[in-house]
């Protein structure tokens, strides 16, 4: 009923579990063993930043298209490799990265470019590109290649033969593709592999300051009184003893109670619908922002009773936050793998943009940081066009208090923060909905014979 539910669909979820695990996903066959053979016989990448080593101008813009593609950067070389290639290659060689030796090149010049560029910092990697003209033997720069890996073997060579000449025998151990577009897609799902195995073993941390006891208060009193979805006190509560901040509120069940609880919060105030029909507000006109009098609280209300009729049932006036950059964090439980924890760019686009990661609980310190990363909505949090830069950092810690929250309070089956107001300094969760179930044993696993 969440944004959260809708949309951690069960690929996401696999995506999840299979990149904290480290577990490469591909989506052929083909592209499975394109990476089995790179990492059979090669070291994973240390990084991204991949040299592309061409006969031929096309195809090294192909390769580095596609390396920019799939995340992998093509980055400058040093001045020192630019006059070493410069010194080597012809005048119409092209000595920037992609390094183009144009089609006289013979089977030497791809061993000495290949040394140099392997030699440079700024390169993780390196793409070889051949096609053959009429003046160099693919059996020659076969062998080249395999000199220059066997002179580096620190970082990972690919090639790329586009001939039907069968060198794949002399360029052993390093992969031969016949496009450049599979060749980067290999070395790109390496490339995260190799993150993966660098990354440092992280417990989830511990929050000293989550008031365990009033947490457990709030589900077993809902629990005991049947409820399912928490009101937005009990939401909001629940949230505030876990250490995430929210926004002040009281909930009213008259014209006279919004105007009483609007002049105590501090105008300007925001009303929110209640009601237990009530999901997402936005969709109904049941948020109404901005108010900033008396009578302003009062049209408010009498609007909302009119057009929502049986279906509020109470109202909730709220301080409103000014500035931030709307984010989502949540956490659904599914039926196999427990719950997941989300986050995403939030308020009411939240399922139509789709920007969002997804972890299995519990959270790490670098989970919660590689979520937040991956997000195209964090270039908002670093300023965007002007704009005040926000509390990242505040942002990772809500995840993670939100991780520990569901592993105290297993009842929780669905919890959603959205918007969350990411500011200047910390976080404020403007809207809060919490689901509760008594918890359902698991279904064991499985043990499979092969």
């Amino acid at each position: 009923a969440s944004h959260t539910g809708a949309l951690a669909s069960s690929d996401a979820i696999v995506d999840a579990l299979f990149g904290q695990a480290g577990v490469i996903r591909t989506h052929t066959i083909e592209e499975m063993f394109d990476v089995a053979r790179l990492l059979a016989h090669q070291r994973a990448p240390r990084g991204r930043r991949v040299g592309i080593l061409t006969n031929a101008g096309g195809p090294g813009i192909l390769a580095a298209d596609a390396c920019e593609a799939l995340g992998l950067s093509v980055p400058r070389l040093s001045d020192a490799s630019t006059a070493a290639l410069r010194a080597l290659l012809p005048h119409e060689a092209s000595v920037g990265n992609p390094v183009d030796m144009i089609a006289s090149a013979r089977a030497d010049q791809y061993a000495r470019a290949g040394t140099i560029m392997l030699a440079d910092e700024a390169i993780d990697a390196l793409l070889v590109i051949f096609i053959p003209p009429l003046v160099t033997r693919s059996e020659d720069v076969a062998r080249a290649i395999v000199e220059v890996h066997t002179a580096a073997r620190d970082k990972p060579v690919l090639a790329i033969f586009m001939s039907s000449s069968p060198v794949q025998p002399l360029l052993r151990p390093i992969p031969c593709f016949r496009f450049p577009e599979a060749a980067a897609s290999a070395l790109a799902r390496a490339a995260v592999y190799g993150e993966w195995l660098r990354r440092p073993e992280s417990p989830p941390p511990s929050f000293a300051d989550i008031d365990v006891p009033a947490a457990r208060i709030i589900v077993d009193g809902a629990l005991v009184a049947g409820t399912r979805w928490l009101g937005p006190i009990e939401s909001q509560a629940l949230v505030a003893a876990a250490g995430i901040a929210v926004a002040s509120g009281e909930v009213v069940t008259s014209e006279a109670g919004a105007v009483a609880a609007a002049r105590t919060l501090g105008f300007p105030v925001v009303l929110k619908a209640v009601g237990p029909e009530i999901v997402h507000k936005t969709e109904l006109g049941a948020v109404v922002t901005g108010l900033r009098s008396d009578e302003a609280v009062s049209r408010a209300w009498r609007d909302l009773t009119a057009r929502l009729g049986t279906q509020l049932t109470g109202g909730f006036v709220q301080e409103m936050v000014r500035g931030g950059v709307e984010m989502l964090i949540g956490a659904v439980e599914d039926p196999i793998f427990g719950p997941v924890i989300a986050c995403a760019t939030g308020g009411t686009l939240a399922e139509l943009l789709a920007d969002s990661q997804f972890r299995l609980h519990p959270l790490s310190g670098p989970d919660a940081a590689d979520m937040v990363r991956a997000l195209r909505g964090s270039r908002l949090l670093a300023g965007y066009r002007g704009s005040a830069p926000s509390d990242a950092g505040a942002l990772i810690d809500a995840l993670l208090r939100l991780s520990t929250l569901v592993g105290l309070c297993p009842e929780i089956v669905e919890i959603e923060m959205n918007p969350l107001s990411v500011l200047p300094q910390g976080v404020r969760a403007l809207d809060v909905r919490v689901r509760v179930e008594p918890p359902r044993p698991r279904p064991p696993a499985r043990r499979v014979e092969y």
